[in-house]
């Protein structure tokens, strides 16, 4: 049998300083450890892959641990600690509220409460997805989280905060978790990458950072798939290829054809877009985003706001400096007309045709205004 584990399993953060993009939270927790003030419910909210039941158990691990770190963090040695990481740990228990969301369900975790931990200070319950409790459910544990024996500490999980009850929230110390920064993710695989002796492009790197969308676990299932189209070496041709993601090339052709007011190059290149399977929406959608990128590449100080990797950064910053900003606001108007009304479009192909015409013209538009 394979000893093969997934990315998201195999670097998933074990202490608090490997968190990724939560350096607040974790230096909030780490604070409460040390001044031997901690909450007896937190409530962790936030959307997918951005590392909250990460941080219950890492917290769990560490109350626990008989001898911290003076960085505050678990020791990974003692006994509390060994059994935690071999999943064995009778001092943690987590529920699915996704799947375990009756009455019952929470009436068997209040008859545990009762016990008192027979390894450590605390006892843990991490509730998952606990939006998904039933009202009754969430009525019956009301009582339990109001007045929870000193031993038990609660940590609540979610997606969807505002689905659960004020009386739940009202108990609880809410932690509201980021989405991590596409620089920081892509600063992540590249560690990882390292650690693999797998060679990757930054530009590569980036654009699995931007597709995961601000969840690292999303990122890290990109990667592995990635490396099992490309093997020990990742391009950004290859994540293009396996991603079906349009190149920003495209898009920085366009504009120059635009500024050209090159039509027949426009519309054939579009017609090379559309033979390599790509929706004409997505199409709108990556070049209102690109329009919107050179806007944010005219002023240095907002350079920053772009999520991409260095050479694409450049390359914007350069093609920002030849065109103007009132030719980009314009052209970002076109766009968003049609994006509106790409839907109920009868001939949604001529539409985005007409778009591309309409910004091959705005130059001359602009100018013979500049001149009346």
């Amino acid at each position: 049998m394979s000893d093969y584990i997934v990315s998201a399993r195999k670097y998933r953060p074990q202490t608090f300083d490997t968190l990724v993009g939560q350096g607040n939270i974790a230096t909030t927790l780490k604070n409460a450890i040390k001044n031997d003030q901690l909450a007896q419910a937190f409530l962790f909210c936030g959307s997918r892959g951005v590392g909250k039941t990460s941080t219950a158990r890492i917290l769990a691990k560490t109350i626990n641990c008989s001898n911290r770190t003076e960085n505050i963090e678990a020791c990974g040695e003692c006994d509390s600690c060994l059994s935690f990481d071999e999943g064995q740990s009778l001092n943690v228990y987590e529920l699915d509220a996704a799947s375990n969301n009756s009455v019952d369900d929470i009436r068997n975790l209040i008859d545990q409460v009762r016990i008192a931990p027979q390894l450590g200070d605390f006892k843990v319950y991490i509730i998952d997805e606990v939006h998904m409790l039933s009202t009754a459910a969430f009525n019956a544990f009301l009582k339990t989280l109001e007045e929870p024996p000193k031993h038990a500490i609660f940590i609540l999980a979610t997606t969807e905060k505002h689905k659960i009850i004020p009386t739940i929230l009202s108990r609880c110390q809410i932690f509201d978790f980021n989405r991590i920064q596409v620089a920081d993710i892509a600063e992540h695989l590249k560690k990882i990458a390292v650690n693999e002796g797998i060679d990757a492009e930054s530009e590569g790197l980036h654009l699995i950072a931007q597709k995961a969308d601000g969840a690292l676990r999303d990122a890290l299932s990109i990667f592995d798939q990635i490396v099992s189209f490309a093997g020990k070496t990742i391009t950004y041709q290859s994540v293009l290829a396996n991603l079906n993601v349009l190149d920003y090339d495209y898009f920085f052709r366009l504009v120059d054809y635009a500024l050209e007011e090159d039509i027949t190059n426009s519309l054939l290149l579009y017609h090379e877009i559309v033979n390599h399977g790509f929706d004409g929406h997505q199409f709108l959608i990556g070049l209102s985003e690109h329009y919107r990128g050179l806007l944010v590449a005219k002023d240095p100080k907002t350079l920053d706001l772009l999520e991409v990797g260095e050479s694409i950064k450049k390359r914007y910053k350069e093609q920002a400096a030849t065109i103007e900003a009132r030719h980009i606001m314009r052209a970002l108007g076109v766009i968003s007309t049609a994006d509106t009304n790409y839907k109920s479009a009868k001939n949604q192909r001529l539409l985005v045709e007409l778009v591309l015409m309409q910004l091959c013209s705005l130059k001359n538009e602009l100018e013979k205004k500049s001149l009346n």
